[in-house]
């Protein structure tokens, strides 16, 4: 992708008259690719219903959070957001179409942000993360944040929790000092090659 340390994965689909066959993960080719190995840790699922926004959501160092994240029902547009102060693209993003069965899948390294529209109902998402989950560490960043200006392109109110739709804007996060740095980004993933 435009975002340093992020990936966007496109499989190879077989087809056959039983239906259709793809590898969506192969720890060789994405070791590979970022440099290190990728550990999981976790692996989670969600489920939304039609115009449902998640996100953004990122995690600090430490513990940080890598994410390899695919849709695997329905379709939604996936976002990943650079959340790193200093980075040469901080502030952007790149969007991702997902539908099942394209087994298109994004990778985003630790200090990148997540974020997704359900565009179906009942639209779930795979989520397989280098770190476990650990309560009071998620860092949420308000995905209608006019300054980062995500196309959503709404046809209304989008269903959010409570604490996505109270979330900070880049900015704010910035200036609260809750956004890990390039640098210590750039560390992290070096120590993780060793």
């Amino acid at each position: 992708m435009s975002l340093p340390n992020a990936y966007r994965i496109t499989p190879v689909r077989h087809f056959d008259r039983r239906g259709l066959f793809y590898e969506a993960f192969r720890s060789t080719a994405l070791t590979e690719a970022i440099g290190y190995p990728f550990e999981v840790a976790q692996f989670h699922y969600s489920l939304s219903r039609r115009n449902t926004l998640r996100g953004i959501h990122g995690t600090p160092l430490p513990p940080g959070q890598a994410k390899l994240v695919t849709c695997v029902r329905g379709e939604v547009l996936d976002v990943a957001v650079d959340l790193r102060l200093g980075s040469p693209t901080f502030g952007k993003y790149e969007t991702t179409h997902q539908k099942a069965g394209t087994g298109t899948a994004v990778y985003l390294a630790d200090g990148l942000g997540h974020a997704f529209l359900a565009l179906t109902d009942d639209a779930c998402v795979t989520f397989v993360c280098s770190e476990e989950y650990q309560h009071g560490t998620m860092l949420e960043i308000n995905a209608l944040d006019p300054d980062i200006g995500i196309p959503w392109n709404l046809g209304g109110p989008p269903v959010m929790s409570e604490k996505d739709a109270a979330a900070p804007t880049l900015a704010e996060a910035g200036e609260a000092g809750l956004l890990p740095t390039y640098e210590e980004c750039l560390a992290h993933y070096e120590a993780l090659r060793t």
